[in-house]
């Protein structure tokens, strides 16, 4: 099971099973962030919350999987615990930075899987392994127990082949989320045009008119390269500034010590700049959003990365050019599979108003039926 680092108790037959990223504290486990310099670190003294909130609620925590090192990259390639193997497209990266924990859905060894956000690493798995993903509104998932102890952009998000349950997993983990029924009235969902490969607008676009609930709007956000720029930024910065020490002790892997020499020359003056950014595209979002409740555009511009380039040190952060910039912003995002008709797979992404989680839910629930 190359999904995991290490694997727990089995769980009974009314169980749930759930994989846990390896960047979130489960009492007795060390936290090791798929990296060699945290090979050695202590087991954690308790639970993270979240982990509290699925054991308590009959979910059998299963095991630590594996990540891209230091949640710092979109590939998912780990040279010192391996690469999960994207179940579906073997010949494609699993997708960074949550790569085992969508792995493990996508290959059935776990019902549900919880990875983390912080500039698409779970929207990205989930749609290079043609999985459901959710990153939620930024604060509704509790972050205590979650590495890194400090982050403006990180969320704690779900894994699953079908979108009920991540609806459930969400009712069990944030309180705050009250499960919502859609009526049969007529959802208005803003199309976001992008420089998306063809067939993947295309295919994307089509999946959203074939359902009979939605009407599409065309809209458009002037600020999308902007943020996700912006994003970048910021995540340069808050990412050196908790894997410094990690990098002092030079045992990190190339990929990762090169992203982080580089984020060390983050100035000051760019993060004002990408600060500035973010609360213009926030603005931007959320009147949008006032008119039309949900946006939608695909979650990968391109195919997948393929295997073998990624295993020799090829990256590509465009890839998260259409996932990135709604960490900036906090809004909620949901990435859902779609039939592609290509030998990748394509992914469609909405993206809802701060807080409403439930009904983006419902929405991604009603869309998969359509889609069957």
């Amino acid at each position: 099971m190359d999904s995991f680092i290490n694997t727990f108790s089995t769980s009974t037959n009314d169980q749930l099973t759930v994989a846990i990223k390896d960047s979130i504290d489960i009492a007795g486990s060390s936290t090791q962030l798929g990296s060699a310099a945290c090979s050695v670190s202590s087991p954690a003294q308790q639970d993270a919350e979240i982990v509290k909130y699925l054991k308590k609620n009959g979910f059998s925590v299963i095991g630590k999987t594996v990540m891209h090192e230091l949640a710092f990259g979109m590939t998912g390639v780990n040279s010192t615990y391996g690469t999960p193997t994207n179940p579906l497209f073997p010949n494609l990266i699993p997708g960074g930075s949550s790569s085992g924990s969508a792995t493990a859905v996508a290959g059935g060894e776990a019902d549900v899987a919880i990875g983390t956000d912080t500039g698409g690493s779970v929207r990205m798995p989930a749609a290079c392994c043609g999985i459901y993903g959710l990153k939620p509104t930024f604060g509704l998932v509790s972050r205590k127990g979650v590495w890194p102890t400090e982050s403006s952009l990180d969320c704690v998000g779900v894994f699953a082949k079908i979108p009920e349950l991540i609806t459930k997993t969400m009712e069990v983990i944030s309180p705050e989320f009250k499960v919502v029924t859609l009526d049969q009235e007529m959802i208005t969902v803003g199309w976001l045009e992008t420089d998306a490969d063809e067939h993947i607008n295309t295919t994307v676009k089509h999946a959203l008119i074939n359902c009979s609930m939605i009407q599409l709007k065309p809209v458009q956000l002037p600020d999308l390269d902007n943020a996700f720029e912006a994003g970048l930024t910021i995540i340069n910065r808050e990412t050196w500034l908790a894997c410094k020490d990690f990098y002092a002790t030079g045992k990190l892997g190339d990929d990762v010590a090169k992203r982080l020499e580089k984020a060390s020359h983050t100035t000051d003056r760019e993060l004002v700049e990408a600060e500035n950014v973010r609360a213009t595209f926030n603005a931007q979002v959320d009147a949008l959003l006032a008119g039309t409740r949900v946006l939608a555009l695909p979650t990968l511009p391109n195919a997948p990365m393929t295997l073998t380039d990624a295993l020799a040190g090829k990256t590509d952060v465009t890839a998260s050019k259409l996932v990135r910039p709604f960490n900036l912003s906090g809004h909620p995002a949901y990435a859902i599979p779609c039939a592609s008709g290509a030998d990748f797979p394509i992914s469609l992404q909405l993206v809802g108003r701060k807080g409403d989680d439930a009904f983006l839910c419902a929405l991604a629930e009603c869309l998969a039926a359509s889609f069957l």
